[in-house]
C-alpha cells in the first residue's frame, strides 16, 4: 500500500503543471473571445450606409469611384458602370469628344484608377452587338427597367423621375410609387 501512496504523491507537480496548462488556455480563450466580441459587436453597433449603386465597391476601388463621380457627375447624373458595357466606358475615357462636348481629358493617375472602377464593375459586350454610347442603347439598362415604359430618349431627368436619389449616386432609392 506504501507504494501506491508513493506513485500518488510523485505526480502531484505533473498535475499542477498540467492544472496549469488548461487554466492558461482557459484564460487565452476567454481573452481571445472577448476580443472577438468587441470586434463583431461595434462593427455590428454602426449603421450600415446606403448603398446607392447596383454593387458595393471594395475600398480598392472607392477613390476610382469618387474620381469618376468628381469629373462625370459634376455635369450629369452619374450612372453606374453596370448599365453600360466595357467597351462603352473605355472609348468614353478615350476620348476627348464627350456628346458633342469637348472636354479636357483624364490623365494618369486619375485616369487608371476611374478605368479600374468602370472595368470592374461594368459588363461584358456580346461579340455581334453594337457598342451603345445612350443608356437607352444599352441591354444592360433594359434589363435593369423590365417592364418599364421609358421615354425615348432616356434622359437624366427620367432618371430622377423614379430614382429620387440619382443625384447623390442613390440609384436604390425610389419614389412611392416604384417602391
Amino acid at each position: 500500500m506504501s507504494t501506491l501512496f508513493k506513485h500518488k504523491s510523485s505526480h502531484p507537480k505533473l498535475k499542477r503543471q498540467l492544472l496549469i496548462v488548461m487554466l492558461v488556455i482557459f484564460a487565452w480563450s476567454i481573452a481571445i473571445g472577448f476580443i472577438l466580441g468587441l470586434a463583431t459587436s461595434t462593427q455590428a453597433a454602426k449603421p450600415t450606409p446606403s448603398i446607392g449603386t447596383v454593387d458595393v465597391v471594395p475600398a480598392q476601388y472607392q477613390l476610382g469611384q469618387e474620381l469618376y463621380l468628381e469629373n462625370c457627375a459634376s455635369c450629369h447624373i452619374g450612372i453606374p458602370p453596370a448599365v453600360l458595357p466595357t467597351q462603352t466606358w473605355k472609348n468614353l475615357l478615350e476620348d476627348s469628344q464627350h456628346y458633342g462636348v469637348q472636354l479636357k481629358p483624364l490623365i494618369d493617375p486619375p485616369r487608371i484608377l476611374v478605368w479600374k472602377y468602370l472595368s470592374t464593375f461594368s459588363r461584358v459586350q456580346l461579340q455581334d452587338e453594337t457598342t451603345p454610347y445612350r443608356v437607352n442603347d444599352s441591354r444592360y439598362f433594359k434589363a435593369l427597367h423590365p417592364g418599364i415604359k421609358l421615354p425615348n430618349p432616356v434622359s437624366m431627368s427620367s432618371c430622377v423621375s423614379c430614382h429620387i436619389g440619382a443625384d447623390k449616386y442613390d440609384f436604390r432609392s425610389l419614389t412611392p410609387e416604384w417602391e
